[in-house]
């Protein structure tokens, strides 16, 4: 049973964001999932990059299905005259603007938040930058990636031999959420006062923040924390396990944990008395030992016996599983996480976002075609949108 039909968080707000990439579109899908009306501003020849990265999704890009759902796309060229003052009606109009452009970009356009805030104090205006204003890197590209790299994220990540980035662009998702945090505390804030905000968001700052307890420990031991693949520098054992037919992760935590790990799971009691292995610490300082003694009896079973083994006790595990597994995950599905959302090209599954309010679900709405609202915007600014048009000003679907 899906919730009762109540208002969304965001309803009645309005957002314009100047976007493109990962990090700022992923801020305001989540606002849109909320309620909110978004009003995204694409470039007049040719939109938002991430349209083209590929097309895997019925003819369009998956980054672009994944962060761009339930939003208005508006295609006008910002180099002119024309297609500024379009924006900056609709800026005027709205609650919240939203910009990743790159450092300066904005300001120059006259969309810097100073000035709009001059003109509208209950604006809250939100830059997204790479290494936000001022310092030695502000102008340096901010690519993922190299925010990662610049983090000390990759310097942790992967194995001994060989420093990985992350999978999936952590810098990118961390700064986009920071974002839509700060947006949300700020209409909260205005609310209560009737001011806006201008608002700074770094992906260097989202990361470093996320670095937590590594960069605690660097701070405070005057050592690099250790790479160390699947495993864990302060746990043992803490790692993937061999089994007859693949592997399973296994993080033991405690004392009790290993007791119970060795003897009901494994069925190898005389490892819980192994003079190596009583502690963590022991079992730290032993690890080699300790994950060959684990390893040769995690053997012995299958994946799927060892799994229902590890859980009936209570120990910490997981299989490795690979995307096509999480796609039909039974967690997913025992819990209604997959909607329908219409595309340029056809009807996707989407998944649902991770917060779920009791008595509303989120407004999953389809992903614009390029430049699909821009008439209806142009004539919402008030603007002669057939002049613009057929100017090349404005765009419309291609």
């Amino acid at each position: 049973m899906h919730p009762a039909t109540a208002a969304l968080p965001l309803d009645g707000i309005t957002v314009v964001s100047i976007e493109q990439a990962v990090a700022a579109p992923l801020a305001t899908r989540t606002l849109a999932d909320l309620g909110a009306r978004v009003i995204k501003v694409e470039r007049a020849d040719g939109g938002d990059f991430a349209r083209e990265y590929d097309h895997v999704v019925h003819g369009t890009g998956a980054h672009f299905v994944w962060l761009n759902r339930g939003k208005e796309s508006l295609a006008v060229d910002l180099k002119t005259a024309e297609g500024r003052d379009v924006v900056q009606r609709l800026i005027a109009r709205a609650d919240v603007f939203v910009q990743n452009l790159a450092p300066g970009a904005a300001a120059r356009l006259g969309f810097g938040a100073a000035g709009l805030r001059a003109d509208h104090p209950e604006l809250v205006a939100v830059d997204l930058s790479g290494y936000g204003t001022g310092g030695p890197k502000e102008q340096r590209k901010a690519y993922d990636m190299l925010v990662q790299a610049e983090a000390g994220l990759i310097g942790i990540t992967g194995t001994p031999d060989t420093p990985v980035k992350t999978g999936i662009p952590t810098s990118d998702i961390a700064s986009g959420m920071y974002c839509a945090q700060a947006v949300l505390a700020a209409l909260l804030r205005r609310w209560r006062t009737g001011q806006g905000a201008t608002v700074e968001v770094s992906m260097l700052e989202a990361t470093v923040e996320w670095m937590g307890y590594a960069m605690y420990s660097q701070m405070y031991s005057g050592r690099q924390p250790a790479r160390m693949g699947l495993s864990h520098a302060s746990i043992a054992p803490y790692d993937a396990y061999p089994t007859k037919d693949g592997q399973m992760l296994i993080g033991v935590q405690n004392d009790s944990g290993w007791r119970t790990l060795v003897t009901s799971v494994l069925e190898a009691p005389r490892l819980a008395e192994d003079p190596r292995f009583t502690t963590n610490v022991l079992r730290v300082e032993h690890r080699a030992e300790c994950d060959a003694a684990v390893a040769a009896e995690t053997a012995r079973w299958s994946t799927v016996e060892l799994d229902e083994r590890l859980a009936k006790a209570g120990i910490p595990a997981a299989q490795v599983k690979q995307v096509a597994d999480v796609v039909a995950d039974p967690q997913l599905r025992a819990r209604d996480r997959w909607r329908k959302i219409g595309t340029e090209h056809a009807t996707v599954d989407a998944l649902l976002p991770p917060v779920t309010f009791a008595d509303v679900e989120a407004r999953m709405g389809d992903v614009p075609a390029f430049g699909a609202h821009t008439r209806a915007l142009l004539e919402e600014a008030g603007v002669d949108a057939e002049e613009l048009l057929r100017r090349g000003i404005a765009a419309g679907p291609r």
